[in-house]
C-alpha cells in the first residue's frame, strides 16, 4: 500500500525540467522537509456570500469521471519533481469534496498510491459538509481510506447559517456531527464567529452545541469580507472590533475549559489529534497541490518553487490531459523567503526551533535575527539560544509580528 506501483519512469521533457531546479542557486538546503499532497476537487453546491475559494457551483453535474482523469495526468506530470519522496499527509478540499461519490474517493486514493509512496499511517483529510446528501457517505469515504473528516458546520444557528449564506440547517449540522463522530476515530469541525447579527450569546450557544460532541479537533475562524466576494460588494453588519475581541476570549477559555490545547490561531485539539496535515504547512513543509487552481510549494537543493495550476476546472481538465496542468511557477526570492516562513511559524502557540529556520529556508539565522530581536524589544516574541515563539501580545497582534520579517 505505501510503495508505488508501476510507476512510469519520469518522461525526458519532465526530467530536464528537474535538472534546471537541481542546478547550483543561492540557497543550501541540506534535508528536504517533509511532504504532503492536497488535491482540491472545486465544486460546491452553492457558493457562500463570503468564500473567496476557487470553488463553482455545480450547476449541471459533476464531471467526476473527467476530473478524476485529470488529476491523474497532472500528477504523473508532478512525479519527476517529488520522485523518491515518502508522502506524508493528503489533504482533499474544496469546494465540497463529499460531492464526489465514494466510488471516486475510492478511485482518487488508489490512483494516488499507485503513484506516490506513503507513510505508514498517513493522514488522509476530506472536507465535507453536513448536508444529509453527503452525511449519508461518511462511513463509505472511511471504508475508501479517508482517515479523518473535516466537517464545514459554521454554525448551529438557523438564522445565523441563513445569513452567511449555507445551504444547510442546524439539525443536519448536529447530525453530520454525530455521524462522523461514528464513523471516524478523527475528526474536525468548523466553526465561524463575528457573523453577521451575532453576539456573544450566540457564540457561546454555537460553542456549548460544539462542545457537546467532545470533537477531537475544532477550527474557529474570524469571519472576514474577503475581495472578490458578494459580502465584499454587499457587506452585512459584523460584530465591532472589541465584541469580535471579547468573542475570541471567550473561545480560547471555553476551549480550554472543555481539554482542547489551542496549539495554532485559529486551530484547537485534544492530545494525538492535532492536524499534522496543516501542522506542515505552519512549519514550512512542502505540499504537491494538484487540482483546478491549487497551489503547491516544492523544495529543491538549492531553491524554493512556488507552483499553481489553472483555476478553471474546464480549463484545467484540458491543460491537464494535454500535459501542461500547470498556469505559473515560480522561484521563490531569497529575500521573501524569510518572511514566508515566518506567515506559518509564528501562528503556532509554540513558536519555532531557530534550526528549523535555517533548514527549511537554505539561509543563515543571521537572515532573521535583527528582526527576531526587534520583535523581542516590542514585547511581541520571547526569543531564547534555540528557540521563538510569539507572546500573548504577539498573538494578539500576529499580523504586526509577521510584518517585521518583510524584506525593506
Amino acid at each position: 500500500m505505501n510503495t508505488p506501483v508501476n510507476v512510469p519512469a519520469p518522461a525526458a521533457t519532465s526530467a530536464a525540467s528537474v535538472s534546471h531546479f537541481l542546478r547550483p542557486g543561492t540557497l543550501q538546503l541540506q534535508a528536504l522537509p517533509p511532504l504532503s499532497l492536497y488535491v482540491h476537487l472545486p465544486w460546491c453546491l452553492k457558493k457562500c456570500p463570503y468564500c473567496d475559494f476557487n470553488s463553482h457551483e455545480d450547476r449541471g453535474g459533476v464531471p467526476e469521471q473527467a476530473y478524476l482523469d485529470a488529476l491523474c495526468a497532472d500528477l504523473e506530470q508532478a512525479l519527476p519533481l517529488i520522485w523518491g519522496r515518502r508522502v506524508q499527509t493528503v489533504f482533499i478540499g474544496g469546494g465540497t469534496p463529499s460531492l464526489f461519490s465514494p466510488a471516486g474517493i475510492d478511485r482518487l486514493l488508489a490512483d494516488i498510491r499507485a503513484r506516490l509512496a506513503l507513510e505508514p499511517g498517513a493522514e488522509i483529510t476530506l472536507e465535507a459538509n453536513p448536508g444529509t446528501f453527503e452525511r449519508e457517505r461518511f462511513k463509505a469515504f472511511r471504508d475508501a481510506g479517508v482517515t479523518r473528516l473535516s466537517i464545514g458546520v459554521q454554525s448551529f444557528d438557523d438564522d445565523a447559517l441563513h445569513r452567511i449564506g449555507r445551504v444547510h440547517d442546524g439539525a443536519q449540522a448536529r447530525a453530520a456531527v454525530e455521524e462522523a463522530a461514528r464513523s471516524f476515530d478523527t475528526w474536525n469541525l468548523d466553526l465561524m464567529y463575528a457573523l453577521p447579527g451575532q453576539d456573544l450569546a450566540g457564540l457561546a450557544r454555537d460553542l456549548d452545541t460544539a462542545l457537546a460532541f467532545a470533537p477531537p479537533h475544532l477550527s474557529v475562524y474570524h469571519l472576514t469580507l474577503e475581495p472578490n466576494t458578494l459580502f465584499a460588494s454587499q457587506p452585512p453588519v459584523l460584530p465591532d472590533v472589541d465584541t469580535a475581541s471579547d468573542m475570541l476570549d471567550l473561545i480560547v477559555d471555553r476551549t480550554g475549559a472543555a481539554g482542547l490545547q489551542r496549539y495554532e490561531v485559529s486551530a484547537f485539539a485534544r492530545p494525538g489529534h492535532r492536524c499534522r496535515h496543516n501542522l506542515n504547512y505552519w512549519q514550512f513543509g512542502d505540499y504537491l497541490g494538484i487540482g483546478a487552481g491549487a497551489h503547491g510549494k516544492l523544495s529543491f537543493p538549492h531553491r524554493v518553487l512556488r507552483q499553481v495550476r489553472w483555476r478553471e476546472p474546464a480549463r484545467y481538465m484540458q491543460q491537464a490531459q494535454a500535459g501542461t496542468p500547470v498556469s505559473n511557477d515560480n522561484e521563490v526570492p531569497r529575500r521573501d523567503l524569510p518572511f514566508e516562513f515566518m506567515l506559518g511559524a509564528l501562528r503556532l502557540r509554540e513558536g519555532f526551533e531557530l534550526a528549523r529556520f535555517t533548514e527549511r529556508t537554505g539561509l543563515p539565522l543571521s537572515a532573521v535575527l535583527p528582526a527576531l530581536q526587534q520583535a523581542q524589544e516590542r514585547g511581541l516574541l520571547v526569543l531564547d539560544t534555540d528557540h521563538a515563539q510569539a507572546t500573548a501580545r504577539g498573538f494578539d497582534f500576529l499580523s504586526d509580528l509577521q510584518a517585521l520579517f518583510l524584506a525593506r
